[in-house]
């Protein structure tokens, strides 16, 4: 896969999140995605297959999540996402800086890994 291949899956995934688009998302994972991503709160934990991330999704639009892609990362066979999350809401801030990490398989998302700044900011800002 090459990196502007690579860039496109990430660039599209951040989309089916910032859409909800769980048609997008489906051509772009394989059956078994799974992504983890730290903390205690509402979106934290294992979200398993297209619908869990669909209502992780749908959680990061109920607070109003700016999904903002810093740079793509590129491995020998993966990919990284770095970026940059913002919100403001009922007095509390978001404003964190993540890595995911999307593990490949046949040229589709098989798993996503999240590595967060401050997670407890992110726990706040669900709770």
């Amino acid at each position: 896969m090459t990196e502007a291949e690579k860039r496109s899956l990430a660039e599209a995934f951040i989309q089916s999140l910032r859409s909800q688009n769980a048609e997008l998302l489906t051509s772009i994972s394989t059956d078994d995605v799974e992504w983890t991503l730290p903390g205690s709160c509402v979106v934290s934990g294992v979200a398993v297959g297209i619908a869990g991330i669909m209502k992780r999704a749908q959680g990061l639009a109920a607070h109003a999540v700016n999904l903002e892609i810093l740079h793509v990362l590129y491995g020998l066979d993966d990919l990284a996402i770095m970026l940059h999350n913002t919100s403001q809401q009922g007095g509390r801030i978001l404003d964190e800086y993540l890595t995911t990490v999307c593990l490949l398989r046949g040229n589709r998302i098989h798993r996503l890994n999240t590595y967060i700044s401050d997670v407890p900011m992110l726990n706040a800002f669900f709770a």
